[in-house]
């Protein structure tokens, strides 16, 4: 496992030979433990990998590992309080109380969206959005002077993605009066950017309501 691991991360050539393993135990026990971007890259091995790791199984095989660490963080927001706990039998009761970085009680935060750690917040008194890591309380807000950056309940919907560069984005969907804005925040130059998406009229229309469950 040690040897296919070193082949997938290594971008030079080499001349290790791997075991053989067998192409079952491969594809059920090894392959859904790596993470995403070694999976990504064993892709290009050849069509039965491809065809294997494209599949629906193989999907939910890599999801369940991948929440199995004990790096995975659970965030409990109440009405004073807000605590971070370790996932696991275990640890479930070993639970750390933070401190929130923006002067709001816990209960007027709004978590819209999360990705690897980071969250996508929102003030409820202000209507601010804030990009929000937990683990180190670093906070950056989001929200400009040309009124990028604020959501609004009912009817806008938000998620987090990573982009071919590697640079975190937010994705806004602005819906309003038979309008679709779409705005992009970038977190490496920290700029809003409008960006073309579901240009068709229908999408504009009130029948469509957007919810973060959209970006799954």
């Amino acid at each position: 496992m040690k040897k296919l691991k070193g082949c997938l991360y290594s971008t030079s050539e080499s001349n290790t030979k791997l075991p053989d393993l067998g192409p079952n135990l491969i594809m059920s026990e090894i392959l859904p433990r790596l993470p995403a971007k070694c999976v990504g890259r064993a892709k290009k091995v050849c069509k039965e990998w491809l065809s294997c790791i494209s599949s629906k199984e193989f999907v939910m095989m890599h999801c369940r590992h991948m929440c199995k660490g004990s790096r995975q963080k659970i965030l409990s927001i109440g009405q004073e309080s807000c605590f971070i706990s370790s996932t696991g039998v275990d640890l479930v009761d070993e639970k750390t109380m933070i401190t929130l970085p923006f002067h709001v009680r816990p209960s007027d935060v709004w978590i819209l969206s999360s990705l690897n750690g980071l969250l996508c917040v929102c003030l409820r008194n202000t209507f601010e959005m804030l990009i929000w890591n937990p683990l180190i309380r670093s906070c950056i807000n989001i929200s400009d002077s040309k009124s990028y950056g604020f959501f609004k309940i009912y009817s806008d919907a938000v998620g987090l993605y990573i982009d071919s560069s590697n640079d975190y984005r937010v994705l806004h969907i602005k819906h309003g009066r038979f309008t679709v804005d779409v705005m992009a925040y970038s977190r490496r130059t920290s700029h809003w950017k409008r960006i073309p998406f579901l240009q068709k009229r229908h999408y504009h229309t009130n029948g469509y309501v957007w919810s973060g469950g959209d970006f799954l």
